[in-house]
């Protein structure tokens, strides 16, 4: 997957996904939306306020459990994280 994030200044944080037909029919790509959202659910508090994150989702996503995506997003989101503030 493909993390983006930025401090928008606003008051709460938030989540974006892209999801694309690549990834596989209607039926997996909304799994993989429903898990990016859950995972985002637990993220998002432990982030600042005003941060935006948005999520590409690469087809590797629909294959791998719950537990390995929601390590690859934290491990992503952190990286990003560290990428924005040196830029």
């Amino acid at each position: 997957m493909v993390v983006h994030v930025k401090q928008t200044g606003n008051a709460h944080s938030i989540a974006g996904f892209a999801v694309s037909r690549a990834v596989g029919g209607a039926v997996i790509r909304n799994r993989v939306k429903r898990r990016l959202r859950a995972i985002m659910s637990e993220l998002l508090p432990s982030l600042p306020d005003g941060t935006a994150v948005v999520i590409r989702a690469l087809p590797r996503a629909a294959e791998v459990d719950y537990a390995r995506l929601h390590d690859d997003v934290a491990d992503a989101v952190a990286t990003a994280r560290r990428k924005a503030a040196l830029a």
